[in-house]
């Protein structure tokens, strides 16, 4: 028998995660569905002064199977990842995910969708999302006649 520490913080991550992988139409801070998948790839979602990114995990992947779409102020990445791997003998574990998969996130209001940009390398695919041009409040003279 061996003992293994409790961590709570892990305990409650395995948690969620089981929780709301399942029910598909949790939404999470920026407004993220996860519709029916085989599996999801993982998501890192930062923001600069001047931008969001959004990082999603590929690995073995080629660009011509993943699609990124914009519509109606949501971002979509979807594609499908193949099991073509023929080996010799017994598979003994497959622990990575293969099959579909569909990803999707609203954007801010501050987001200028007109500019974003895809870029993939080393199994990442890295989407810089600019935000748009602060409006700048005017003076209006008043004119008196």
């Amino acid at each position: 028998m061996s003992l293994v520490a409790w961590n709570p913080a892990r305990e409650l991550d395995a948690l969620f995660s089981r929780v709301n992988r399942p029910l598909g139409s949790e939404r999470g801070v920026w407004g993220e569905t996860m519709g029916s998948a085989d599996w999801m790839p993982a998501v890192d979602i930062r923001e600069t002064e001047d931008a969001y990114q959004i990082d999603v995990d590929l690995p073995e992947m080629r660009p011509e199977d993943v699609q990124v779409t914009f519509h109606d102020g949501v971002l979509a990445v979807s594609g499908e990842r193949k099991y073509e791997q023929k080996t010799e003998g017994k598979v003994h574990r497959l622990e990575r995910r293969y099959g579909r998969f569909s990803r999707s996130f609203r954007l801010p209001e501050s987001a200028d969708e007109s500019r974003i940009e895809a870029q993939a390398r080393d199994g990442v695919l890295r989407l810089r999302i600019p935000k748009r041009e602060a409006v700048k409040p005017r003076t209006i003279d008043v004119q008196v006649s």
